[in-house]
């Protein structure tokens, strides 16, 4: 009698043994065979670079629900008339006319020393400009304690104040360190108008470029369209106080940091500032599809990629964005479809996944930021972004070493999510080694703030940014389909589906447990 019991518990530990892993089996389906295939048509001429509002990238659009329908997603924008997969995404292109900012004996030209971004209409009459140092106002640090902006153009710095060891010291968040919201406040503090000085010089001359030849986009909100700013080259923001002020200004600058106190109003000066508007409507659309959860349906994990990219430049060359984010966009598709198999075989997720194809990241993150301020699904069920920009290659640091992946993000607000990523690499893809050498607020290129998952996390929604690293072919007409490492593009997909999975599937929600600090 005991050995059958003994033989028969046996056999159920065989049984249980032989089911297959859901995880892998479903990873398994995400093929180099099926990214190249779409990937083939995403980054192809016939779509001319899906720029934003093109008809390129309504093409892309379309090819997306096709597949989304034929996997059985559906689309949850209930209000849309025309598809439910499309959330329409009001943009003006803001084109400027004559515009120049001139403080006393110097003149700094539009696009080559500074750009207007979103709504800003300026007479051209001469105004007193105040240095706000870094326009933050937190419990621990004010810019404005002791410095008055009312009726005057506030001159601000990017990003926030650090001691000599490097440390920040003004405890603001990441929402209140992002550039429109330093400009919303110095608005409500009574400035007339906003100028931001910048920190990346080939940052500023990438959107100078850009704002030059199509012209900047903005959110057309309407009467909440949050004002306008001008965003000044660093090499010129000590000249807008005029030339005998340069020395002042640097030494304010610096003394910031050697005293870990704000030197905001210490500097002040006039100059004539001119901008003339010229918008022009774009008519474009973030892509959803949403897969519903069984038990936990109400809580909504977002998997998101940028189907935009840049166009064709004058000669009419096509950018056509295989990396940049041809690969991202296909990857949220052969996610989608491994999940929506695993639900045909009753092993659906129990937290719904919501793929999220956004427009405009190229012209700021424009998309994703019109879904986080008008969420189809609550951000407090939100549970986490997964985000894919850039997976399909190798930067100049791997190229000897291609199977890797920069994580961003994942340590910034939830160590259960961090943690997720790390079990998900180890068991599924041990090949694919993680590289967190960006993954800090403090990286001079700042990745954590240029893509589409800080429209999430900055609502303290944990998020991951998936990246491969700038290469030589970025923002170039060469970026083509014939250079993407499909091997390590599919390790790279099947470590964010295996992510996706276990935070859809985990008891507890993740818990945001890292929230400024």
């Amino acid at each position: 009698m005991k050995k059958l019991f003994f033989l028969f518990l046996s056999g159920l530990a065989l049984a249980a043994q032989a089911q297959p892993d859901p995880v892998a089996e479903y990873a398994a389906s995400i093929t180099q065979a099926d990214l190249k295939k779409h990937l083939l048509v995403i980054a192809s001429d016939e779509l001319e670079g899906r720029d934003t509002g093109s008809e390129g990238q309504k093409k892309a659009a379309e090819y997306l629900v096709t597949h989304f329908k034929q996997m059985g997603l559906t689309g949850p924008v209930a209000n849309n008339p025309v598809s439910p997969f499309y959330q329409p995404v009001p943009l003006e292109r803001k084109r400027t006319g004559e515009s120049f900012i001139e403080p006393k004996k110097v003149s700094l030209a539009l696009y080559d020393d500074f750009v207007v971004w979103g709504d800003l209409s300026l007479p051209g009459k001469k105004m007193p400009l105040v240095f706000m140092g870094y326009g933050l106002e937190t419990d621990k640090y004010s810019d404005y304690a002791k410095a008055d902006v009312k009726g005057k153009v506030a001159v601000i710095l990017t990003g926030e104040p650090k001691n000599a060891q490097g440390s920040a010291i003004a405890g603001a968040t990441m929402a209140q360190l992002a550039t429109q919201a330093k400009v919303s406040l110095a608005y409500e503090k009574g400035a007339v108008a906003v100028i931001v000085v910048g920190d990346n010089e080939q940052m500023f001359k990438r959107l100078a470029d850009r704002a030059k030849s199509g012209g900047s986009m903005g959110l057309a909100t309407g009467k909440n369209a949050p004002k306008g700013y001008l965003l000044v080259s660093p090499r010129r923001g000590a000249d807008l106080f005029g030339a005998a002020n340069v020395a002042k200004y640097q030494q304010l600058v610096t003394q910031i940091t050697e005293t870990g106190q704000s030197t905001a109003g210490q500097l002040g000066a006039k100059a004539k500032l001119k901008v003339v508007p010229a918008p022009e409507v774009i008519k474009t659309d973030n892509v959803l599809a949403y897969l519903e959860g069984t038990d936990k349906k109400d809580e909504v994990v977002v998997i998101s990629a940028h189907y935009d990219h840049v166009g064709k430049n004058a000669q009419g060359q096509v950018f056509n964005g295989a990396d940049d984010d041809g690969s991202g966009t296909v990857a949220l598709l052969e996610i989608a479809e491994a999940f929506a198999k695993a639900k045909a075989a009753g092993k659906g997720p129990r937290r719904s996944l919501l793929f999220l194809a956004v427009t405009a990241e190229e012209r700021g993150l424009l998309g994703s930021l019109y879904y986080s301020e008008n969420p189809v699904f609550p951000l407090a069920s939100t549970v986490a972004d997964l985000n894919m920009d850039m997976i399909g290659r190798a930067d100049e640091a791997h190229k000897d070493q291609p199977n890797f992946i920069y994580i961003i993000g994942s340590t910034m607000l939830s160590t259960d999510l961090h943690r997720a990523s790390e079990e998900a690499a180890k068991k599924y893809v041990p090949g694919l080694a993680l590289d967190y050498r960006y993954n800090t607020k403090d990286d001079p290129n700042r990745f954590y703030y240029r893509s589409d998952h800080y429209n999430f996390a900055k609502h303290n929604i944990p998020s991951i940014f998936y990246f491969n690293g700038v290469h030589a072919d970025y923002h170039q007409t060469t970026d083509d389909v014939d250079k993407i490492d499909f091997g390590a593009y599919e390790l790279r997909t099947r470590l964010v589906f295996a992510t996706a999975w276990e935070v859809a599937n985990r008891e507890q929600r993740l818990v945001v447990d890292q929230a400024g600090k």
